[in-house]
């Protein structure tokens, strides 16, 4: 196995974490499985969202988690890229449109 930071054998003790607050591990993993519902979206929407949100927030396990989830719920290679382009877009659209503020702040300073 590869030498990294994030262990994969990790992932599976992700149900742990409620045992040091069960109370509050329970609320979260109680809200998490609603989240995941079919809703106005199908699980399979739900799952290409996540899919996308991991990416932009870099989670290795959740990227892991969600591309094997994806694959089960009848995404294929296509429509997970697609939404991994669409976090792209929208993670580098806000980083730009924050140079708003930037160009806002210079024009005050050098004024």
């Amino acid at each position: 196995m590869e030498n990294t930071y994030y262990n994969p054998a990790d992932l599976a003790k992700f149900g742990n974490i409620s045992e040091l607050q069960p109370e509050m591990g329970n609320k979260f993993f109680s809200y998490y499985a609603e989240v995941f519902k079919e809703g106005a979206l199908t699980e399979r929407e739900k799952s290409l969202i996540a899919l996308a949100v991991a990416h932009a927030v870099q989670c290795p396990y959740c990227i892991d988690a969600y591309t094997t989830d994806s694959l089960q719920k009848g995404a294929d290679e296509n429509q997970m890229m697609e939404a991994i382009h669409v976090a792209a877009a929208i993670k580098g659209g806000a980083t730009l449109v924050h140079g708003v503020q930037m160009m806002n702040k210079l024009k005050e300073v050098t004024m």
